[in-house]
């Protein structure tokens, strides 16, 4: 099965503006941050966002995939990826990724996935709006370079990207060793030196 067969399927109806959106993003936010998982729902961000819920509704599916969503908000610099070098593009994406576990909701939210059911509708979220959309830019990030000659073809690209996106995940999830900036930029070198041009 391929990896976007993977994803959460395209909601039906026009899609939202990304005015809205982002309204709805940013009050999910500030009530993760305020008032943790559980009093985020999805009549909390219409209301607070004016955002309508069938709105809200078009871009995830439940409360779980919103979460995820405004975990990650302000920390993925859209800017970074899929520009300047695949190592920058990456290295923001990562930091984004280890600052926005790092803190205190979600520390609370992987330990939460630690234990939960794999088939549940909070697993299922983290792995729609965290892991495929991680890989999903990390994708457009080495293609991009591979069309700029940074990089060469790798033997394989999903092996690649779990590569990149695996360990981070990995440490989240069993907890043996801290998740650290450091941690992120070790291991965009190490994956990129596996397709650097001969030479580099």
């Amino acid at each position: 099965m391929s990896q976007e067969s993977n994803a959460t399927p395209k909601k039906r109806g026009r899609p939202p503006s990304a005015a809205a959106q982002r309204r709805a993003l940013e009050a999910a936010h500030e009530i993760l941050m305020a008032e943790g998982f559980g009093r985020m729902t999805i009549e909390a961000v219409a209301a607070r966002s004016g955002v309508g819920k069938p709105t809200i509704y078009r871009s995830w599916a439940n409360a779980q995939e919103l979460a995820m969503a405004a975990l990650l908000v302000n920390r993925l610099p859209e800017a970074e990826v899929g520009g300047g070098t695949a190592q920058a593009a990456l290295g923001a994406q990562m930091s984004g990724l280890v600052t926005a576990f790092a803190s205190t909701r979600g520390r609370q939210i992987t330990m939460a996935l630690a234990a939960a059911d794999p088939e549940s509708e909070f697993t299922k979220a983290f792995r729609n709006q965290v892991i495929l959309s991680s890989r999903n830019a990390g994708r457009v990030i080495l293609e991009e370079a591979l069309a700029r000659g940074e990089i060469v073809p790798p033997l394989d690209m999903e092996a690649l990207l779990d590569m990149i996106y695996g360990p981070v995940f990995f440490r989240l999830l069993v907890g043996h060793r801290p998740v650290s900036p450091e941690f992120g930029d070790a291991i965009v070198r190490t994956a990129l030196r596996a397709v650097a041009p001969s030479g580099a």
